[in-house]
């Protein structure tokens, strides 16, 4: 048995090896100013876009922001969330009061009378959100492009998504099998910094207690759930919440004082510092003196921006190129 074991070790790393290679030159084959010679307009079509969309409704930033989230953590950056029909992803649960869908359709509309058959919707997708980061007063950066759309989107694929509910265990290690860190699930929860949230009403009202029986989350403060009380009574799921308390409207790194201090809205950013994993973390952005010495969050939030838009990319011949963002060719 010990023999049998010790032989399937080089075959194990072997295939390892070679599911690594594949991602890395998946990723290599993106670059900055993909579209530059092919359509030359794409990211300023984009932007443009993107910038009239929020001028109308300025929630519409950050919903862009959670869109590409919500594609990357789903079989990669594919643009499978777009895809519209009874068993489609987005129709799963977790994709709930998901938006941004149709700014996504509306530019990509745009850029097939500009370049048609060339922009990718998984692209769209990545360049709405850099942009949005930056309408939000966040970091301007640049992303490489060059994905290719899926061909498959299917409602179950979407239960990997990380949960409101979830343990920190379980946020770190679904993280991980998308090849990012500790540092950057604390980062990427800052995408909350702008965003509201409906669904507390269960934390405040129906949480599991150790003694048995539900009731309010015990890692609440006493003041800060009284807080939240106020303006969220039982039975009442359709009230938004902004998770960046006192600062909601502003990029910057308060949502990390708020957790650090007790202030967390919801119990998986909670969790974020009561896991010796990524205290530090929160800790090392949420100093004041970082914005001086460092750790850089607004580099570091763009580089794990990036990160999470080179997750399981199709590049070359794989996939297609949708004429619409919503259907398959």
């Amino acid at each position: 048995m010990g023999r049998s074991g010790g032989g399937g070790g080089p075959a194990i790393l072997l295939v390892a090896t070679v599911l690594v290679a594949g991602v890395a030159v998946s990723n290599a084959q993106l670059k900055v100013g993909f579209y530059s010679k092919s359509c030359p307009t794409a990211e300023s079509t984009v932007a443009s876009a993107v910038r009239q969309f929020a001028d109308a409704d300025s929630t519409i930033l950050p919903a862009l922001v959670r869109l590409q989230f919500h594609d990357c953590f789903v079989k990669g950056c594919d643009g499978s969330v777009l895809i519209k029909g009874g068993n489609a992803e987005v129709n799963n649960n977790k994709h709930q009061g998901l938006r941004g869908l149709d700014v996504v359709d509306s530019i990509k509309q745009k850029l097939e009378s500009e370049c048609p058959g060339v922009v990718s919707c998984a692209d769209i997708v990545v360049l709405a959100s850099r942009d949005a980061v930056a309408f939000t007063g966040g970091p301007s950066f640049d992303v490489p492009t060059g994905r290719r759309d899926g061909r498959t989107s299917s409602l179950r694929d979407a239960d990997v998504l990380p949960d409101v509910k979830d343990s920190i265990d379980v946020l770190r290690s679904k993280f991980s099998a998308n090849g990012l860190d500790d540092k950057d699930l604390v980062l990427l929860s800052c995408n909350h910094i702008l965003h509201f949230f409906y669904f507390l009403h269960d934390r405040l009202y129906n949480f599991p207690l150790a003694g048995g029986g539900r009731g309010a989350d015990p890692a609440i403060p006493e003041g800060f759930l009284s807080e939240l009380q106020s303006r969220c009574a039982p039975g009442d799921f359709n009230t938004r919440l902004p998770l960046d308390r006192g600062s909601e409207a502003e990029f910057d790194t308060s949502i990390l004082r708020n957790i650090r201090n007790g202030f967390a809205v919801i119990a998986s950013d909670a969790a974020l510092y009561n896991a010796t994993a990524t205290v530090g973390v929160v800790d090392t952005y949420s100093s004041m003196l970082s914005t001086f010495f460092g750790p850089y969050f607004r580099q570091d939030f763009a580089d794990a921006m990036v990160k999470m838009g080179s997750i399981r990319v199709l590049t070359g011949r794989a996939g297609e190129v949708r004429k619409v963002c919503s259907k398959f060719n």
